[in-house]
């Protein structure tokens, strides 16, 4: 029995086993913070509840201090506090300048949390103090008892942070349940939930086990810091070895004439930097940095940084330019052969290039190239760069939201470089280039900056000669850049930044435009990248006949552009290239057989439907602008048995609403004149619906239309087949201007539209944006009063009505 522990209970305190039944003592809830008894800890007290507690405390500074559970909760309440805490008395209460508390606790005792008798303004509870099971004098118990204490003094002596007294004061510690409190309440390297766990404990074996446990793996993580160390401390002599020897092998290679491979990149990027024309502040910061980059040792963690950074100095094209003189014959001739049609884009660009030629220093403007998709905006830049002798660089703006793309990020970050405008400097080498900035309307904007306010300086000639890079931090003159713009809208595009530029609109082709684009550019391009161009003296292998080119136009693209145009041919290509490949010897000449077969049936009706859905009364056709184009837009209306009610749907905005209400009271307003009874609305109700719900539909042009749509109901009489029309209506009967006419106007035209009613306040637009070749087919009615509209949109006698018969079925005839 000499070598076993045998326990015996003894009480800590005269309470010790008592519930304090008599008063509730105050409860002081602490974060990350567990006191031990016997132990002298200061607390800073900063909760309104915990400040409140210390200030009530009278002649009997007793407390029971307790840790959370959870650190983070702010206001702690019974539940969310450990059982065991310990029963402290407050010495001293100091007062902070930030209204918290500096509180000097004594721990006395274990104890164990009762019933809580309040709650606000703080905590007060009863409380159980816990008896401790100590063990009685042995062998083992003190081996237990000296081995803690060795292990302890080990740790303090090999620590830089704690105080070589707390030795002496273990050392006079001959109570094992004091020296174990002791212990764990001056190690650093206990967590809290390990310190709880320790308080919590009353067997005191069982306490010293544990604090035995946790000294012996501290021990080791100290050994294991200890070897790191050494080897780091060699490593370190054996770098500092190695850079003696490598400058000692310096000098020996100087002696001999001999340059090692940092000293011939250092000596390669001097020369570098002398050739390249930079300003005199950029070279002497160029050279700066190079100096200490010859200094520096190349496994040094910044070494290549400095290398990368003086590269870039030293490779940009400060000085050097294309040199080309700008031939505006050329130019023409370049611009005529690329693209067909655009007359007035065409001598926009010759005007600049002009102005260029006579003033090569000009500042600006910007041009910006707006319009529905594949109709040529990229390849116009192409085309300026071509005519002008210079280098093409597009950087593409979609989707881009972060500022250090346009400006570059700071050479502090990790993986930093320069902005795309200084990169594409770079790649073409000069410093006067043309750069097309594609999709300038799409740009992004963030938490990360906005690239559109860095564009400002990038796009403003007179701010751009001095642009400067994050990365770089130096002034780089981009005055002799050429930067072009595109995009699809405006509205999208940030008002300072569209003041510095110049908008060319590019709205969409007629059907004839595309053949002639088709038979020049598309069908040649796409023979050539499928493989079935001819060999020199062989015949063609595939045909494409006018009529051919004009049917997959018309009935199986419905676009402004050319760009579906093209991707249809490509698809005839590549059927017919796996014909040849399977053996076809003979030419394939594309007739409407072959485009059904290859590309399926009719995709397109928009001709054969408009004839068909305006026989009924009700349905009036209507021309809409997109950021693609222009379109058609049927506007539907019906009536029913009701009261007068009125209903809108259609996925439309509230402008097209207004136009929607102003056309009804126009027409109950004028009911009489109109030849219907003046209460003709009384017994019924009216709908209006525009088709394609799922799209979202809004604008200050359908007014007219709506206005027509429900005189065509109410008089039952359809309108004219193939009428398109457009305009703003008031209340009063005024047919209001709309913007767009061009391409609304094109849309109608490739639609099959033979009449558009348009307001009179645009005749000027139309007589300046559309050519006679454009016009040609089409009849352009102009209107001041709804009254015109009418009058043109529909029949007027019986006559009339069976003529419109006749022209329908007309065009569905000759679909079939």
């Amino acid at each position: 029995m000499a070598n076993e522990f045998v326990s015996v209970i003894k009480p800590t305190s005269k309470s010790a086993g008592t519930e304090g039944k008599g008063r509730a003592y105050p409860v002081l809830p602490v974060r990350d913070t567990v006191l031990f008894p016997h132990a002298v800890l200061p607390l800073t007290v900063g909760r309104e509840s915990s400040i409140q507690l210390i200030q009530s405390l009278g002649e009997e500074k007793t407390i029971l201090v307790v840790a959370q559970r959870d650190a983070r909760q702010d206001s702690p309440e019974g539940g969310d506090l450990h059982q065991v805490g310990t029963r402290a008395t407050v010495h001293k209460v100091v007062k902070m300048p930030n209204q918290s508390l500096f509180v000097f606790t004594e721990g006395m005792e274990r104890v164990r949390l009762g019933e809580f008798d309040q709650t606000q303004p703080f905590l007060t509870a009863n409380y159980t103090a816990l008896d401790e099971v100590i063990p009685e004098h042995s062998p083992e118990a003190e081996a237990l008892q000296r081995n803690v204490l060795a292990q302890f003094q080990e740790i303090v002596t090999s620590s830089s942070t704690l105080s070589d007294d707390l030795q002496t004061i273990a050392l006079n510690i001959e109570e094992p349940s004091r020296l174990a409190d002791f212990i764990a309440a001056s190690l650093p390297f206990l967590t809290t939930a390990e310190k709880q766990e320790l308080l919590e404990t009353s067997n005191v074996k069982t306490r010293l086990e544990m604090i035995n446990s946790y000294l012996a793996k501290e021990l080791g993580v100290q050994q294991l810091r200890n070897k790191i160390q050494s080897e780091v401390q060699d490593s370190v002599q054996q770098s500092q070895r190695d850079f003696y020897l490598r400058e000692q092998m310096k000098a020996i290679q100087k002696e001999l004439g001999d340059l090692d491979e940092t000293q011939k990149d250092v000596a390669d990027l001097k020369e570098k930097i002398e050739a390249a024309g930079m300003p005199e502040e950029t070279k002497k910061d160029a050279l700066k940095e190079l100096a200490r980059l010859a200094r520096m040792n190349p496994a040094a963690a910044d070494y290549s940084l400095t290398r990368n950074y003086v590269e870039w100095l030293a490779v940009l094209p400060w000085s050097k330019s294309s040199s080309s003189e700008v031939d505006i014959k050329k130019a023409k001739e370049f611009l005529d052969e690329d693209h067909y049609g655009l007359k007035k884009v065409k001598d926009r660009i010759l005007d600049y290039l002009s102005v260029r030629r006579l003033k090569p220093d000009m500042k600006g403007p910007i041009l910006c190239f707006v319009g529905p998709p594949g109709v040529g905006k990229t390849s116009l830049g192409r085309s300026i760069a071509r005519a002008l002798g210079r280098k093409f660089s597009r950087i593409s703006l979609g989707g881009m939201h972060d500022e250090a793309e346009i400006r570059g990020h700071r050479r502090t970050y990790i993986g930093a470089l320069p902005g795309q405008i200084i990169q594409h400097l770079k790649r073409v080498e000069v410093n006067d280039p043309v750069f097309m900035l594609d999709e300038i309307d799409k740009l992004g904007r963030d938490f990360r900056g906005d690239p559109a306010s860095a564009l400002l300086e990038t796009l403003d000639p007179e701010q751009n000669n001095t642009f400067r890079d994050n990365y770089l931090d130096q002034p780089f003159d981009l005055s002799k850049v050429l930067f072009i713009c595109t995009a699809n809208q405006l509205d999208t595009i940030p008002a300072p930044l569209l003041d510095r530029m110049e908008i060319i609109e590019l709205t969409g082709y007629t059907e004839e435009e595309k053949v002639n684009i088709a038979e020049r550019y598309l069908i040649p391009r796409q023979i050539k990248e499928n493989g079935i161009e001819p060999k020199e003296g062989q015949d063609a292998i595939i045909e494409f006949p006018t009529a051919s080119v004009g049917l997959i136009a018309r009935h199986y693209t419905r676009e402004a552009g050319v760009r579906r145009l093209e991707q249809l041919i490509g698809t005839v290509c590549r059927k017919t290239a796996r014909q040849v490949a399977e053996g076809r010897t003979e030419k394939l000449i594309v007739t409407p057989e072959v485009i059904h077969e290859f590309l399926g049936g009719i995709k397109v009706r928009v001709d054969t439907e408009i004839a068909e859905r305006t026989k009924r009364p009700g349905v009036a056709v209507g021309l809409a602008w997109t950021p693609a184009g222009g379109d058609v837009l049927f506007i539907e209306a019906n009536k029913m048995k009701g009261k007068g009610g009125f209903t809108m749907t259609g996925q439309i905005g509230d402008v097209m609403k207004e136009s929607m209400q102003a056309a009804l009271t126009w027409v109950r307003s004028n009911a009489l004149s109109l030849g219907l009874d003046d209460d003709v609305l009384k017994d019924i109700d009216l709908h209006i619906h525009v088709p394609a719900g799922a799209i979202p539909k809004d604008g200050p042009s359908a007014g007219v239309t709506m206005a027509t749509a429900l005189v065509s109901l109410l008089l039952d009489r359809p309108i004219h087949p193939l009428l398109a029309m457009t305009g703003e209506i008031t209340l009063s009967g005024n047919v209001l201007p709309v913007g767009g006419i061009k391409e609304k106007f094109l849309a109608a035209k490739r639609a099959g539209v033979r009449d558009v009613i348009l307001p009179i306040d645009v005749k000027t637009n139309v007589e300046e944006d559309l050519s006679a070749d454009q016009i040609d087919g089409v009849t352009i009615h102009y209107a001041s009063r709804i009254e015109d509209v009418l009058d043109v949109a529909l029949p007027k006698t019986i006559g009339e009505a069976a003529q419109d018969e006749e022209v329908r079925e007309e065009v569905l005839a000759a679909v079939e």
